[in-house]
C-alpha cells in the first residue's frame, strides 16, 4: 500500500493531477499506520476469512 501510494503521487506530480496526488497521500497515511501497528506486534486483519 505504501509502494502504491509512492507511485500514484509521483504520477500526480508529474501529470499535474491533484486527484492522484491526494489519494496517493492517502495510501501513503494508511500504509504507514498499517505498517507501524503490525511492527508494534498488534493484529492488523481479521484471524479467519469465513
Amino acid at each position: 500500500m505504501i509502494i502504491l501510494g509512492l507511485v500514484l503521487f509521483v504520477l500526480g506530480l508529474l501529470l499535474h493531477v491533484g486527484i492522484l496526488q491526494t489519494v496517493g497521500i492517502v495510501l501513503l497515511v494508511i500504509g504507514a499506520v498499517l505498517w507501524l501497528a503490525g511492527s508494534l506486534g498488534r493484529p492488523v486483519g481479521r484471524k479467519h476469512y469465513w
